[in-house]
């Protein structure tokens, strides 16, 4: 009642709607400003003024005050319907909005405190929460109240839709019993969205810590990179200094010695034109006595001097420091990196399979189209065209390269030695405890616990790199193409020593290094 006399209050007497720009006169009177200026436009042809609400005349044409509270508080009306002031209202309450508590379903109407005291107790007057929607609460065909549910049709029905309509000889039930069970259906669900849910938070930390960790890593990584670059261009200015300085010492060794030749042949020259000169005037002298009483003297013929021997550059003083130096160089590159030594490895023929040679060094593993006529097999040996290193790794970091054929289908990889030895499950990469690339076909798969991801790679190469990472749980393919390329990285951990696994069949696999 007083929201309606309020809104009463803020209705303008001219245009009988909520203020708009309130302005008010010098009587005390206000007006929306659109109103009251054309009421003043019309009184000035007569030129007399007065107040359209109480007559109050003026002398000449009044100004106008802005209300601004009043201006607020009719804004705030303006955006508020009337009737919901107080939200849904009393349906009976028809001389002023009274707020609504409860809503009857049969009699499609909303009821405040006082007509709910005196509304029909019966069942059939089922109460609900206010609402404008009470026609939604009862079915369309026959306008009774929606008390149950069909579970074959799933749809909420009436009781002559369960008695003569089409949900007759239907699963129904009470609504309150279909409530409960959906109700019970959606806590499951929501349990399993919950649990969901938690899984993906617990997948998405994973994954940022992991994010972070890479990051992490990358930094750490480039500015190792970063620092060793300038390590090794130290150590290689360091090294050019030292060979050029060989070459150097070289030179001025052999240019004083060929300073010292060059300045003993210049004075023997010297004095062989000297000679020349004296046997030339001898020779043209025609007096015998002088001719014979010269005391020059001469041994026959001279004949030619011995070539002396200068020498050259030594290359060997000058490219074994060279080689030492970038050996060494590389060497501790390897150890800055953290990347150990290609590692050796040598196959165990006893794990070999009837169809596979294992050659005399130990590391190439080939196929032959007869089987090999040996003993039995043993039980440890593969059944199939497979076999295993003597080596294994149980810990640190590890990388070895392989050499293979052209043509023919291969698998390379690691294994535990507790891996099956005959039936398919044995097979590398097709169990839990191996993990292998696969070549079928000139295309090229990865392989573990049966699962298998193709490679998108097409380059011709003949040559593979693996690395393991034994404490992180990783386990590295590579193609030694140019430029190398990444194949694929597992990730696991491990349990058991690591032996290096191959599967050959038409062709073969070489252990490089």
């Amino acid at each position: 009642m007083a929201s309606a006399d309020l809104r009463e209050e803020l209705n303008c007497s001219i245009c009988l709607n909520v203020f708009t720009d309130p302005v008010m006169l010098r009587c005390g009177h206000n007006f929306c400003m659109d109103c009251i200026k054309g009421v003043l436009d019309s009184q000035e042809r007569s030129g007399t003024y007065s107040c359209p609400e109480c007559r109050e005349p003026f002398l000449e044409r009044p100004a106008l005050h802005i209300n601004i509270t009043l201006r607020n508080i009719a804004e705030h009306f303006s955006i508020v319907p009337e009737g919901e002031v107080g939200g849904i209202s009393c349906t009976y309450c028809i001389h002023s909005p009274v707020s609504a508590v409860k809503s009857c379903v049969h009699c499609e109407a909303s009821l405040c405190v006082d007509h709910l005291r005196v509304h029909v107790k019966s069942p059939e007057h089922v109460l609900i929460e206010p609402t404008n929607s009470l026609d939604t609460r009862k079915c369309p065909a026959h306008r009774r109240i929606l008390e149950y549910y069909c579970y074959k049709d799933s749809a909420c029905i009436c009781v002559s839709c369960k008695l003569t309509g089409n949900h007759k000889k239907h699963n129904v039930g009470p609504l309150k019993e279909a409530s409960t069970k959906k109700l019970a259906m959606l806590m499951k669900h929501l349990q399993g969205l919950s649990s969901k849910k938690k899984e993906s938070e617990i997948q998405i930390k994973g994954l940022q810590d992991h994010k972070t960790k890479i990051e992490e890593s990358a930094t750490d990584l480039t500015k190792r990179v970063v620092n060793l670059f300038k390590e090794v261009k130290g150590k290689l200015d360091l090294l050019e200094q030292t060979v050029l300085s060989e070459v150097t010492r070289q030179k001025e060794e052999i240019s004083l010695v060929v300073t010292d030749l060059l300045h003993h042949l210049e004075l023997e020259n010297d004095s062989l034109s000297k000679k020349i000169l004296h046997f030339q005037t001898l020779c043209s002298e025609t007096d015998p006595l002088i001719i014979l009483q010269d005391q020059e003297t001469f041994q026959g013929n001279p004949g030619k001097g011995a070539k002396p021997y200068v020498g050259n550059l030594d290359g060997g003083l000058i490219s074994l420091p060279l080689v030492k130096g970038l050996t060494h160089i590389m060497s501790q590159i390897k150890q800055s990196i953290s990347l150990n030594p290609q590692s050796e490895i040598l196959l165990d023929e006893g794990t070999a399979g009837s169809s596979v040679i294992v050659s005399k060094d130990m590391k190439m593993a080939s196929f032959v189209s007869e089987e090999q006529n040996w003993a039995p097999l043993t039980s440890n040996q593969f059944h199939n065209n497979q076999v295993l290193s003597d080596t294994n790794f149980s810990s640190g970091r590890h990388y070895w390269e392989v050499e293979t054929s052209e043509t023919g289908s291969l698998g390379i990889g690691m294994a535990y030695p507790s891996i099956s030895r005959r039936g398919n499950g044995s097979l590398f990469g097709r169990n839990e405890k191996s993990w292998c690339l696969s070549r079928f076909k000139s295309e090229y798969f990865m392989l573990h616990a049966g699962k298998q991801i193709q490679i998108p790679f097409q380059e011709s190469s003949q040559n593979f790199g693996v690395y393991l990472d034994y404490e992180a749980g990783r386990l590295s393919f590579y193609a030694l193409c140019d430029p190398i390329k990444h194949l694929h990285t597992f990730t696991a951990t491990f349990t058991e020593p690591l032996h290096a696994a191959i599967f050959v069949y038409n062709g073969f696999v070489k252990i490089v290094g």
